[in-house]
């Protein structure tokens, strides 16, 4: 092969090179972030929920609600105290884990406790283990269900006030047919706080 031709074709792989870079990594994200501006802003920008104003958290990221008056959402092992959205993932504690079989005895235990429930109930698995994330902010309509009883208690609500709220933040299965129903637990404590406060 003589130099010009290596030269020849070297210029050409340096073109073909540098317009797929302007292409892959300027015009098509560019173009991408721009549809999802215009037809999905909100999931675009973090599906970001504000009160008065202000950013409180994401519809997508789980909280830590504490109190008899909330939903309180799944275990979380993101983070040291959980629920920390930069340190997102699951304990990898399999099932023949003794250190997993203990924290969910414990949790059981806990749920059981605070919900004011009899020993044997059985306790949904979303109750006493984390998502693979830690960060899930759903939970199953039976944990919602075995919770109704102690936030109606706390907030002075009856429990048919607390099923219409749970059946308006249930959200169904992903694209209809995957997984279960779930129901957003920042958006119901939200709708309770709203609503007592009225």
């Amino acid at each position: 092969m003589k130099v010009q031709e290596l030269l020849r074709e070297l210029k050409v792989a340096a073109l073909a090179a540098l317009a797929l870079l302007i292409l892959l990594c300027g015009v098509y994200p560019l173009v991408v972030w721009g549809i999802t501006q215009v037809a999905f802003p909100g999931q675009a920008n973090g599906s970001l929920i504000k009160v008065k104003g202000r950013v409180i958290g994401s519809a997508l990221l789980a909280q830590n609600f504490k109190g008899p008056q909330y939903f309180h959402p799944r275990p979380s092992a993101a983070g040291d105290a959980g629920y920390d959205g930069t340190s997102s993932g699951g304990s990898n504690l399999g099932p023949l884990s003794q250190k997993l079989n203990d924290q969910v005895k414990e949790r059981v235990e806990k749920y059981l406790t605070e919900n004011n429930l009899p020993p044997g109930t059985l306790v949904p698995a979303d109750a006493v283990t984390a998502s693979a994330s830690g960060l899930d902010p759903h939970i199953s309509l039976p944990n919602a269900a075995l919770q109704a009883a102690r936030v109606a208690r706390a907030r002075k609500l009856s429990e048919d006030q607390l099923k219409g709220l749970m059946e308006k933040y249930t959200q169904g299965p992903d694209l209809g047919f995957l997984g279960e129903p779930g129901v957003n637990v920042l958006w119901l404590n939200l709708a309770l706080d709203a609503l007592t406060a009225k």
